[in-house]
């Protein structure tokens, strides 16, 4: 393989190499201590290919993820910055990609954005001047023209790599996989997943994507979590929609007993688990850990599913190729 054009980051380089491609979340910053950010990146900078940072995830605010993905640049983390529709209209929205881009972050992974009702502030109103997908084509039109949406040019134009997320577990189901197909359609450049936990639901969504050919046009990452407690599992599987949490794993959560050492055992072992039935599913590009708050699994998960190739060694194959479009799109 030729060497990736310049100015590509450690993502885009990942994502066309051929091998497992490893991503995950970092909670956003709560207070005004960078330091506290530094400390989480360095718990998983050496295990990922890139880093995400939440945009005021739950509803609940938080510090802009641009701070913090500044913060990973400067570690020297390749950051994924998570912008929502939810809280800015589209000039707000092509500002903060331009600042994006000044700062040296291009990779943007656009969503709706968990409602405010959930949140600390539910009586906040709500945006929503445009939805995700018209959110992926603005960031991929500002690169691509080179112009804001009033059509007054960009000088220099940014050099954005818009993402966007899929929910294979709310339904309708069977249009899941064509929403991903009009995020790919709007400019999206890889996608990345609600945390798996049923697995049977994630295959047959994969299965339609496979059929639609999706996955030969974009990567797809497989979203993944350890759960740590009982309370936390039976949470996602109550209290949050578009979760889908097996009865079977909060038993499991349930069995491990109360102390907290064989809990989170469990539950990075359940993570495991889930990444060994992944792992050969057609279709899938790698994963996306979101270890929700416990940054320090990541190192366990990576090591025990073999995410982490040992010097001289290489990763697990996946089923899927790299995506030969990626580099010419």
């Amino acid at each position: 393989m030729s060497a990736p054009p310049a100015g590509w980051g450690r993502f885009e380089q990942a994502l066309v190499s051929g091998r497992p491609v490893v991503t995950c979340e970092i909670g956003s910053a709560d207070g005004a201590d960078p330091e506290d950010v530094r400390k989480r990146a360095r718990l998983v900078r050496d295990h990922v290919d890139a880093v995400n940072v939440p945009d005021n995830t739950g509803g609940m605010v938080h510090a802009s993820p641009l701070s913090s993905c500044a913060i990973l640049a400067q570690e020297g983390i390749d950051p994924v910055m998570h912008m929502t529709v939810r809280d800015r209209n589209r000039l707000a929205l092509q500002s903060d990609l331009l600042s994006a881009a000044l700062l040296g972050v291009r990779n943007v992974l656009c969503l709706s954005g968990d409602h405010m009702v959930h949140g600390d502030h539910p009586d906040t109103k709500p945006v929503y001047d445009i939805d995700s997908v018209q959110l992926v084509a603005l960031a991929a039109h500002m690169t691509r023209e080179g112009t804001y949406l009033s059509g007054r040019p960009i000088k220099p134009p940014p050099s954005l790599f818009p993402g966007a997320a899929a929910n294979p577990f709310a339904p309708p189901y069977e249009f899941r996989p064509l929403r991903v197909g009009k995020k790919v359609d709007a400019g999206a450049r890889f996608i990345q997943t609600q945390i798996v936990f049923n697995v049977a639901r994630f295959r047959t969504f994969m299965e339609r994507v496979v059929d639609l050919g999706l996955h030969k046009r974009v990567p797809i990452l497989a979203g993944v979590a350890p759960v740590r407690s009982v309370k936390a599992a039976t949470f996602m599987r109550d209290g949050v929609p578009g979760m889908d949490v097996p009865d079977a794993i909060v038993r499991r959560m349930e069995a491990a007993g109360d102390k907290k050492a064989r809990r989170e055992e469990e539950g990075i072992r359940i993570c495991v688990e889930i990444i060994d039935e992944l792992r050969g599913m057609p279709g899938l590009a790698g994963f996306h850990l979101m270890p929700i708050a416990w940054e320090a699994a990541v190192a366990t998960i990576s090591k025990g599913a073999g995410l982490r190739p040992a010097l001289g060694s290489s990763r697990p194959p996946l089923h899927a190729s790299p995506v030969p479009e990626l580099a010419s799109a």
